[in-house]
């Protein structure tokens, strides 16, 4: 049995047990799946291990989904991990992930921690055509931060108003080589975007901060919403999502310690 302490940590209600540790292979996916069940483990989203760092990185963030897949990177887990490792009120910190280098800035004040991050650029992949067994012909519009985005578009490319189902999002990451985090998007009037995500290897959760990013990026490439700061509002919250039109995107939301222990 391992003793390996934890802290618990929440952004917009994604939750992760943050693991500081020199053992990348520490877990196993079995004992992944087993610590994230809510009802028979501690529970969470995820796992996120905070590695040592290398040359100017402060640490590595390697992220553990909850049925214990690899992503290559996860936006609500980073502003996690950040708040976790930050010392002061206001702290920079530069993060090696597998999706390439993030730098985040930690803000903490007496109401919360916020958190801003350089999500690195968006990248339009294309469109498909897909069938969905009970749900019939869709289109997505593929984008990556790093991981991969899948947006349900209609036939002009913009957003379609459809309830979120998870025989959808489940199918279109089947199908999807290695699997894709799929994203249910409409626009409100004011410009900013309510959002659901199903996310690749956890399923349908509060919040997913890069694809806010991705949606957001996709919305203001297509001409939906103007460039800029984009609210994106998810189950959990609310995420600024700011896009520039050099396709650079920053991510601005808070992160909460809940509680430590061990497992």
């Amino acid at each position: 049995m391992k003793r390996v302490a934890f802290t618990k940590y929440e952004g917009l209600g994604n939750d992760f047990l943050v693991v500081e540790t020199e053992n990348a292979e520490l877990f196993r996916p079995d004992e992944v799946v087993a610590i994230c069940d809510r009802r028979r483990g501690v529970g969470g989203d995820g796992i996120l291990l905070i590695l040592p760092g290398t040359d100017n990185h402060h640490a590595r963030m390697r992220v553990l989904n909850a049925d214990g897949s690899i992503p290559e990177m996860c936006g609500n887990g980073i502003r996690c991990a950040a708040a976790h490792l930050a010392q002061g009120d206001l702290d920079t910190l530069l993060f090696a992930t597998d999706a390439g280098d993030r730098t985040c800035v930690v803000e903490r004040t007496a109401q919360e921690t916020r958190v801003a991050v350089e999500m690195g650029n968006a990248k339009a992949l294309g469109r498909r055509d897909l069938v969905v067994e009970g749900f019939g012909a869709t289109k997505v519009a593929d984008m990556s931060m790093g991981n991969p985005h899948a947006i349900l578009i209609d036939e002009h490319g913009k957003f379609v108003d459809v309830e979120a189902k998870e025989l959808v999002g489940r199918e279109i990451e089947r199908v999807t080589p290695g699997g894709t985090n799929v994203e249910f998007a409409k626009v409100r009037e004011d410009g900013s975007i309510d959002l659901v995500v199903f996310e690749r290897g956890v399923g349908f959760t509060l919040a997913c901060g890069t694809g806010a990013c991705a949606t957001a990026a996709y919305a203001a490439q297509a001409g939906i919403v103007p460039f800029g700061k984009i609210p994106v509002h998810l189950p959990g919250g609310t995420l600024l999502i700011t896009v520039y039109e050099n396709a650079r995107v920053t991510m601005q939301g808070p992160a909460r310690r809940v509680f430590s222990g061990v497992i």
